[in-house]
């Protein structure tokens, strides 16, 4: 179909809106690349020249960084698959299982969205105190498996899917649980998709919980160990230090959005269902 002068226009603007978008991380990049004697002189520019890779060879002297990292991906990724397990049977029985108190319970699970996590951060404390379970990974990733809106999310995409499809598989003997694995699972993979890596986004960004939790230097998650540096130490090394963990941070994120962007967009798209 041919493009109008509008849809020129429009495509115009948005990568004008992208490009300014990017600006801020463009520069955050260049500072992290640039000599600090530069850096004290002036922080304009985009253009790294003359570069240096010292601000990430420094960071990575830490010594716990590495283990800092290591931390992060273990719970990231242990949220993300333990998020996409529930989830998706929770969403399974609401969209498809007529069981007593179904709504109300439905409507229970939605309230979750409305209550901030701060107001349970001092039970969820408490509660993990008396058991002696902090600065494990238990702690770190069991409290954020409570998502409603993944329950939300998985729930509204089976609702989606055709009924003709399970009667099919029923038809054939499949007990609850095979048309489940086997139909409605491999049909879900652009909702689990956008789930997991809203999950994983999440869990590594996540500061407040593990701050609170992780008591050791040891089991800190990369952003809260990134924060940590950011005293004596990060004053010590200059602006291009902490650029250099800002970017250092963030860069897993941004590659895991460009990698899977397209299947975000299909689980959005494919869970407006009614």
């Amino acid at each position: 179909m041919k493009r109008t002068f509008g849809d020129h226009l429009i495509l115009a603007l948005l990568i004008a809106a992208a490009c300014v978008w990017m600006l801020p991380m463009l520069w955050v990049l260049a500072m992290a690349l640039k000599p600090n004697a530069m850096l004290v002189q002036s922080t304009s520019g985009v253009l790294p020249w003359p570069h240096t890779f010292e601000h990430f060879a420094a960071l990575m002297r830490v010594s716990l960084t590495p283990r800092w990292l290591l931390n992060s991906l273990l719970v990231a990724v242990g949220m993300t698959a333990l998020t996409l397990v529930l989830s998706s049977l929770a969403g399974y029985a609401f969209a498809r299982i007529a069981f007593p108190g179904r709504r109300a319970v439905f409507l229970l699970v939605m309230a979750g969205l409305m209550i901030p996590e701060q107001a349970v951060l001092v039970p969820l404390h408490a509660m993990f105190a008396g058991w002696n379970l902090h600065s494990t990974y238990f702690s770190l990733i069991a409290p954020r498996l409570a998502v409603p809106m993944g329950v939300f999310l998985m729930t509204q995409f089976f609702k989606a899917v055709p009924r003709e499809l399970e009667e099919a598989a029923e038809l054939d003997n499949a007990g609850r649980l095979k048309v489940f694995w086997s139909v409605m699972l491999p049909l879900s993979r652009p909702a689990l998709t956008t789930l997991g890596i809203f999950t994983f986004l999440y869990a590594w960004n996540d500061f407040l919980w593990p701050v609170v939790t992780a008591a050791q230097p040891e089991m800190y998650t990369l952003s809260v160990g990134l924060g940590s540096l950011q005293g004596n130490f990060a004053m010590s090394e200059g602006l291009g230090f902490l650029m250099a963990s800002a970017v250092f941070a963030s860069a897993p994120m941004l590659i895991i959005y460009a990698v899977f962007q397209r299947y975000i967009v299909q689980g959005i798209a494919m869970t407006g269902g009614k």
